[in-house]
């Protein structure tokens, strides 16, 4: 199964505030919010939602086609996705533009505030999936994420009238998105990815109940936290999948992209969605206990160790014939 992931790519710059964000904020002065953190780390990492999909899948031992587009400071972090089993070929390098930047501060309480700066990404709207799908053989699934917001919509259309298969997961974009565009992106998808506060805000911009979503997609996924995911499907009962136990909470940037890596790896490898979860919610808990969203190391052994201990030893009999980790 040949799954490319459309979306962002860029560096991350991960601070870390020694305090609380809802301490500095003031009831009565949201309107005028003028506020700066003193902050006590800086690290600048790899990122970008497309490819840290593709590089936890890669980490899986399953390959997938990065496409977005860059900037000409790209060629180490290629280097970095080509050893991480990433098919970086058909990235688009821009002549004009940097790379994207994220820039991202965590409180004590693991709550966020971020800026995202475009750079290259604006240029992902000229990238055509047609060329994609020739280069390799045609394309089983195109995964939708968050990107410039015309190179969603014409990835999507694209997806529509080539007959190919496409995953709807616009999370950070919905915010500047009207409800027409909400509704075109996500209006046929064989699979909708979003958070719990996302999965409200899918509601409200598209004027449609939970129910008119599901009568429109084929698999609604809905991650909860440290509640897990639940997985939805129209006329049938809602799948719950708790989490994987955490040893230490290090950084949450970039679990939901780790956990879309397991989840689009085993749909690849044809197992069924319970399993698809519960593999997304063991790469999603190497993630949390890593500094930087493409920081932690899959081996195969103690990858399965921790499937079995959270879901028992036939999820990891399930799994252990399609894992190819590099990493012993």
């Amino acid at each position: 199964m040949r799954i490319a992931v459309t979306g962002s790519i860029a560096t991350d710059h991960l601070m870390t505030f020694p305090g609380r964000f809802s301490d500095q904020l003031l009831p009565d002065q949201l309107d005028r919010v003028s506020l700066s953190f003193l902050v006590d780390e800086l690290e600048i990492r790899r990122g970008g939602v497309a490819a840290n999909i593709c590089f936890g899948m890669g980490s899986l031992g399953k390959e997938s086609i990065l496409v977005g587009s860059v900037g000409d400071d790209f060629a180490d972090y290629r280097s970095w996705l080509d050893r991480h089993g990433v098919d970086t070929a058909s990235v688009h390098v821009s002549e004009l533009h940097h790379t994207a930047r994220f820039l991202c501060t965590t409180d004590q309480d693991q709550n966020q505030i971020a800026s995202f700066y475009t750079g290259a990404m604006s240029e992902a709207r000229s990238i055509e999936l047609g060329p994609v799908a020739d280069r390799v053989g045609g394309l089983d699934l195109v995964l939708i994420s968050a990107n410039d917001p015309e190179a969603m919509l014409r990835h999507t259309d694209e997806c529509r009238s080539r007959g190919i298969p496409f995953a709807a997961d616009p999370s950070q974009q919905l915010a500047r998105m009207d409800g027409a565009d909400v509704r075109r992106l996500l209006d046929g998808a064989a699979y909708l990815f979003s958070n719990e506060y996302e999965k409200a805000l899918f509601e409200e911009k598209t004027g449609w109940s939970g129910e008119e979503v599901l009568s429109r997609v084929g698999i609604r996924v809905t991650t909860l936290g440290a509640k897990g995911v639940v997985i939805d499907r129209q006329g049938e009962e809602g799948l719950h999948v708790p989490c994987v136990p955490v040893q230490n909470v290090v950084d949450p940037t970039g679990v939901g992209d780790a956990f879309r890596s397991g989840f689009l790896s085993a749909t690849a490898w044809g197992l069924p969605l319970e399993r698809a979860a519960q593999v997304g919610s063991t790469v999603a808990a190497h993630a949390l206990e890593a500094a930087g969203p493409q920081e932690y190391t899959l081996s195969r052994r103690a990858f399965l160790d921790r499937l079995s201990a959270a879901y028992g030893a036939g999820a990891a009999a399930d799994v252990e014939p399609h894992l190819t980790c590099p990493n012993a």
